[in-house]
């Protein structure tokens, strides 16, 4: 492997690791955000459901 090529490939993996730290907080968040809508939602047909 010359120098170049390691180079390179510390770029790409550093590149990958940079997409992936901008990446999954949003992933994250995006699935809680929908948890808590769902979870609002199933509430509020509870208390509909209840209500005489």
């Amino acid at each position: 492997m010359s120098y170049l090529e390691y180079v390179v490939g510390a770029y790409a993996v550093f590149a990958a690791y940079l997409a992936w730290d901008f990446t999954a907080p949003r992933w994250r968040i995006h699935r809680i955000r929908r948890a808590i809508g769902q979870r609002a939602r199933r509430e509020a047909a509870r208390q509909g459901n209840q209500a005489p």
